[in-house]
């Protein structure tokens, strides 16, 4: 490393690094045109549903994202157990963030809203074990 005229840091790389760098790049940039081509092609198929600039600000705003789409899918949390053979109060217990739901619960429910699992779950929601819980109480 070394410093230019007007103080910037300017690295020296060796030629056989510089190369293996921009083809890392290369490879990279491939990679995410092929996932925004794939997710291209799910949007304009409507397999993949785009929220509008209102929908994301009710989204943002609801408890979970759960009751968010399923007030957006016009369901009652009856109706929704009802169609994803759950109780009613596990289903509330799940959107109230008390209960996170297993797989198998969380493939029903999105099933039923016709959104992907990861639409469903808070990536930075705190995991509470049964023994905080309890400790907690």
């Amino acid at each position: 490393m070394t410093k230019a005229p007007n103080g910037d840091e300017i690295v020296i790389l060796a030629r056989k690094e510089y190369d293996e760098l921009i083809a890392a790049a290369a490879v990279e940039d491939a990679a995410d045109i092929a996932t925004a081509s794939r997710l291209m092609a799910r949007i304009s198929s409507g397999e993949e549903k785009l929220l509008t600039s209102a929908e994301m600000d009710e989204l943002l705003a609801a408890k979970s994202p759960l009751a968010f789409y399923r007030k957006r899918a016009g369901l009652t949390q009856a109706a929704l157990a009802q169609r994803a053979d759950l109780a009613q109060g596990y289903v509330s217990e799940i959107e109230a963030g008390r209960k996170s739901g297993d797989i198998q619960t969380m493939r029903k429910i999105a099933y039923v809203l016709g959104v992907q699992i990861d639409d469903l779950v808070v990536a930075d929601a705190p995991v509470c074990s049964r023994a905080k819980r309890k400790a907690a109480q």
